[in-house]
């Protein structure tokens, strides 16, 4: 989805947003003549939207997967691993609390059956030209912040400056120069003039992403973006902190102030009055406190625990309920990246022979019960993936990279890549694969000792250290690691705390990491963010440093589709040469979620197929609840 989120777990800014000092922005005035608008046709809607029309008209009554007429009232509580020092997930230092960009609200948002389009949410009408030169908001004047205050276009104004200045730099170098200037029309009235640099699809939801925070609070505050802090953001959203214990509980709480409980986008949603996170050490222990009713939602992401865990006393009395939700967003390729900076791991022979030692085909038959696939594409399940040999289109973006020497000709011909394929039957590697990954390191320069150990002509061993804070995944990684052991390689799985785990990928300290790459059904600028040698040196999603001259000349492509047919087309190159490329082993997805809750908690029949939204638009059954609790459940 387009605007969904603006943060996703790394602390990083997802919503269209480039890097421009907007400093004394507020002193700008209306530089252009107002007759200058006029002079072209400018269009005025409730939204926006790159490919076909709105789903949603001007004068919808409420999202068609809400119940309208849910109650307000009751907890839902959820689980968390880990510690938390911050309440800032846009810094770069420390570890942010879960759920700590819960009041944050934008111009612009989505909805969970509209992949494409952005409506007004803080405005009421947005104006643009077909060239989308400029983009106006007319902001609504009932918006008020969680302390009553009200939002004015200098609030506007001055969190865009915040986030270009202060945001992590990975998506401000992404949007450099996009920026011409920027008007305040008036308290509630602004507009954005782009450079002919910013990208046509990227340009309204870049300005109308980014969330709205108190200009005044800010200063009186010292608070910085950058930094971290132990109380979130003066924000508008319909959620504020209501107590908090570090590395232990958070809970937040409906503010009955909202400025919006009223308004067509939010009927039937914002139903708890509180929300309640639990901190727990492992995911064992998580279960455990599910269990016994220390919280009362959960998703589930262990394939043991769902096929064999939930026989207890609450399932068997019908107190906790399961549920499996078909999921219809891009599957997210779960897997593990190399860390591309350490000169061993720039050799693409190494990572192949590494990655033939990985069978998931076993671990999926033994470990995961079934349940679990495996993840053939970085858009996997959607008409997005590359399949086969390439078509035309794709051949005309990629005959240009293998002319210039930057992709192996066999591109232009061969399948698209597939992950290695093992035995299920037995987790060691048939001796063909391992006399075959064997050759690989050794055409590398990784020769055999006498003890069995790879070494290179400085006599360095061949060793990989793989870091991880979460125990679920040794089950996987040990018989990885015996396997890495057959081929010389000395494998090891360093177990870490989540500050530990948080900062070492940023430093990029590490041989290797799990890391969950999760794309969009319009994907543009972003991609830069994942995949562009800018990013490399700083960048919570291109954590494997990846500096590709072929992917950096593909990602415009995709930034400049302006129909889905190009867009298809271009993002299928570019899903073919990044699989291509070897840099992670993947790993496996669900193309369902799973949940399980206590029996007080209900939802529309009809689910969205972008959203659970558990904590969106569920609600509580307090009659429910009183039986439950009468009964010993929790």
């Amino acid at each position: 989805m387009k605007l969904q989120a603006v943060t996703d777990s790394a602390g990083t800014v997802r919503a269209r947003q480039r890097g421009f000092c907007l400093a004394l922005v507020t002193a700008i005035a209306v530089t252009l003549p107002a007759m200058s608008h006029a002079q072209t046709t400018v269009i005025t809607s409730h939204g926006y939207s790159s490919f076909g029309e709105l789903k949603y008209a001007a004068d919808f009554d409420h999202l068609d997967y809400v119940n309208p007429d849910a109650p307000k009232g009751g907890e839902i509580s959820i689980w968390a691993q880990g510690n938390f020092d911050s309440f800032n997930q846009y810094a770069m230092e420390g570890v942010a609390a879960a759920l700590n960009t819960i009041g944050g609200e934008s111009i612009l948002t989505s909805t969970a059956d509209d992949p494409y389009g952005a409506y007004c949410f803080l405005c009421t009408t947005l104006e643009y030209p077909e060239d989308i030169s400029f983009v106006t908001f007319n902001l609504r004047d009932d918006v008020k912040f969680s302390d009553g205050s009200p939002v004015t276009a200098e609030d506007i104004a001055f969190s865009f400056n915040l986030f270009l200045e202060q945001g992590i730099s990975e998506f401000r170098v992404a949007r450099q120069g996009w920026l011409e200037r920027v008007e305040i029309d008036g308290p509630h009235r602004i507009t954005f003039h782009f450079t002919d640099k910013a990208p046509m699809r990227d340009r309204i939801t870049f300005a109308g992403g980014i969330p709205a925070f108190s200009k005044k609070w800010f200063e009186e505050t010292g608070a910085r973006l950058d930094k971290s802090t132990q109380r979130p953001f003066l924000a508008t959203g319909p959620y504020v902190l209501d107590s908090f214990k570090i590395n232990s509980q958070v809970v937040y709480k409906r503010n009955p102030d909202y400025w919006g409980n009223d308004i067509p986008f939010n009927k039937g949603r914002n139903n708890f009055d509180t929300i309640r996170v639990e901190y727990f050490g492992d995911s064992s222990a998580a279960f455990e406190g599910f269990k016994s009713g220390d919280y009362t939602f959960r998703n589930e992401s262990s394939s043991k625990e769902w096929a064999t865990g939930y026989d207890f006393p609450a399932i068997e009395k019908g107190w906790v309920k399961r549920e499996t939700i078909p999921d219809g967003n891009v599957g997210s390729r779960l897997s593990w990246v190399f860390n591309l900076d350490r000169e061993r791991w720039q050799d693409k022979r190494v990572r192949n022979a590494i990655a033939m030692m990985f069978n998931y085909e076993w671990s999926r038959k033994a470990l995961q019960y079934g349940l679990y696939e495996r993840p053939v594409s970085f858009w996997q399940a959607t008409d997005l993936s590359a399949s086969g040999t390439p078509s035309e289109g794709e051949i005309a973006l990629l005959k240009p990279l293998v002319d210039d020497g930057l992709l192996d000709a066999s591109i232009l011909s061969d399948d698209a890549v597939l992950p290695f394929a093992n035995d299920p039957d037995q987790n060691r590697p048939s001796r063909q694969t391992i006399r075959a990954a064997a050759q690989l390191l050794d055409d590398a320069g990784w020769k055999t000792g006498d003890d069995g150990i790879r070494r290179n002509e400085k006599g360095e061993e061949l060793s990989l250290t793989i870091i991880q804070y979460n125990p679920i995944f040794d089950k996987f990684i040990n018989p990885f690691i015996e396997n890495l052991s057959l081929i010389g390689i000395k494998g090891k799985l360093e177990r870490i705390d989540t500050a530990q785990y948080v900062e070492r990928r940023r430093s990029g300290d590490f041989d290797m990491t799990s890391h969950a790459f999760s794309m969009t059904f319009e994907p543009s600028t972003g991609l830069e963010q994942w995949f562009a040698t800018k990013t490399a040196d700083n960048s919570s999603r291109n954590l494997m440093r990846l500096r590709n001259p072929a992917i950096d000349r593909l990602i415009p492509h995709v930034v400049a589709a302006q129909t889905q047919t190009d867009l298809k087309t271009s993002v299928h190159a570019l899903d073919r040469v990044l699989r291509s490329l070897g840099f992670d082993i993947p790993l496996w997805y669900n193309s369902d979620t799973w949940v399980a809750y206590y029996d007080f908690y209900r939802h529309p029949d009809n689910l969205p197929p972008l959203l659970v939204g558990e904590l969106d638009f569920w609600w509580y059954d307090a009659d429910a609840a009183q039986r439950l609790k009468a009964a010993g459940a929790y």
